[in-house]
């Protein structure tokens, strides 16, 4: 099986997680393809394959080097996201892309005008969607890559490497895929994501994230007879969400800049519950953003009365950063020389997001964001360029291959 007959192949497989629920995996289908990919692993000849209760697969490829050299591991997430469609996905391949509008389906074009990432790509093979899924390439294209790179170290015993151990879990989409990761049982002294987007894509710099629910109690009253009584929760939510800067959203800001993301409301008369994702690099001004949260629920309590707004903000992840630099920097320089051997210009820029390696990261394992290809993320204009899956399963192999000299 080549690397992209693989990747079609996950696609298949609906694997959407599910933020409200309080299983592990969030959704049990995530389950059907953990059990296809334990297999695939297995069949594969990879040694140590093992699934636990949460879906969590553990996998190695033992050493064919006589020295001793560091474990090394990549790591990739096999939901898809909640904010589209994973079931039924329909890619498409378009072969020497001219640089033109893509017609994905009637009515829905994906468009350089829209998306100008796609001129980055012209004249190479690109798999889409049929414009009414998302693609899966995030992290689909990231395990296809892994697994494919081990299957040619595997074939070819001339390239010598180390003892790699590869992982893939569940419930990254919603910050949760690493609370079950057994670092001690994956046993590496670091690893890698292949998580990112971009051909050259390299991030050790990710969000300080954070969850933030409101919760708001009205009071309910005939509207007729409602004068000096009825707390609207519907007009309370409205208005917590006007407190929070216009100008500090994911569509207003880019880089280094943070924000507040309102990702879901619900609210009728009597009750309200607003969810959010608070963002910054910084841990400073992160720490300040939600504190900026709690004062604005104390601030419409003080004006409607004790206990009519709760704020209830959690910790997600920190900025990776903090556990690579300075002692760490070597996993970054093995992975910029290994790009340099399979042709690829990197591109070292912070990650307007997270992944499971910064979570890791804390966790002891040091662990950067390698590119899987993709773009366009979490809906229906999302793409994969042949070519960039290729590159990334090249750089994986050369990195295995350069940790083999890593003592020398």
């Amino acid at each position: 099986m080549n690397l992209v007959e693989r990747f079609l192949n996950y696609t298949q497989f609906d694997t959407q997680s599910a933020e409200e629920s309080q299983t592990v995996p969030s959704t049990a289908k995530q389950l059907v393809f953990a059990r296809y990919l334990k297999k695939e692993l297995e069949d594969e000849g990879l040694q140590d394959v093992e699934m636990d209760e949460k879906g969590y697969i553990y996998a190695t490829l033992p050493a064919n080097c006589k020295q001793e050299v560091p474990t090394i591991g990549f790591i990739s997430h096999y939901d898809t996201s909640p904010d589209c469609s994973g079931a039924g996905i329909k890619p498409r391949i378009v072969e020497h892309y001219d640089g033109q509008d893509i017609e994905l389906s009637q009515g829905i074009v994906l468009s350089p005008q829209k998306f100008p990432e796609l001129l980055g790509h012209v004249g190479e093979d690109l798999i889409v969607t049929d414009g009414h899924t998302l693609l899966g390439a995030d992290d689909k294209a990231g395990i296809a890559e892994i697994v494919q790179a081990m299957a040619w170290l595997r074939d070819h015993p001339e390239v010598k490497h180390g003892r790699i151990r590869v992982a893939f879990n569940p419930d990254e989409e919603i910050g949760m895929g690493a609370h079950h990761f057994d670092v001690e049982k994956f046993g590496c002294q670091w690893a890698y994501t292949m998580d990112g987007g971009d051909l050259g894509e390299l991030e050790y710099e990710n969000f300080n994230a954070a969850s933030a629910k409101i919760l708001i109690k009205g009071v309910s009253v005939h509207p007729g007879y409602a004068k000096g009584k009825m707390v609207n929760a519907n007009a309370l939510a409205a208005e917590f969400a006007a407190m929070l800067p216009a100008d500090e959203r994911p569509e207003t800001t880019e880089g280094y800049e943070g924000f507040y993301h309102l990702i879901g409301l619900q609210a009728n008369t009597e009750q309200g519950k607003l969810s959010y994702i608070i963002r910054d690099h910084d841990r400073q001004k992160f720490e300040a953003r939600k504190r900026f949260v709690k004062a604005c629920a104390e601030k419409m309590n003080q004006k409607y009365g004790e206990g009519t707004v709760t704020a209830d903000v959690n910790d997600q992840y920190y900025n990776m950063r903090e556990k690579i630099e300075p002692d760490n920097m070597h996993v970054i320089d093995l992975v910029l020389k290994a790009m340099q051997q399979a042709g690829v210009a990197p591109r070292v820029k912070p990650i307007r997001g997270g992944t499971d390696g910064a979570q890791l990261s804390f966790k002891g394992l040091p662990c950067p964001n390698i590119f899987a290809g993709g773009l366009n993320f979490h809906g229906p204009f999302e793409f994969v360029p042949i070519q960039s899956m290729e590159k990334a399963m090249q750089v994986v192999i050369k990195i295995c291959e350069l940790t083999a000299n890593y003592n020398d």
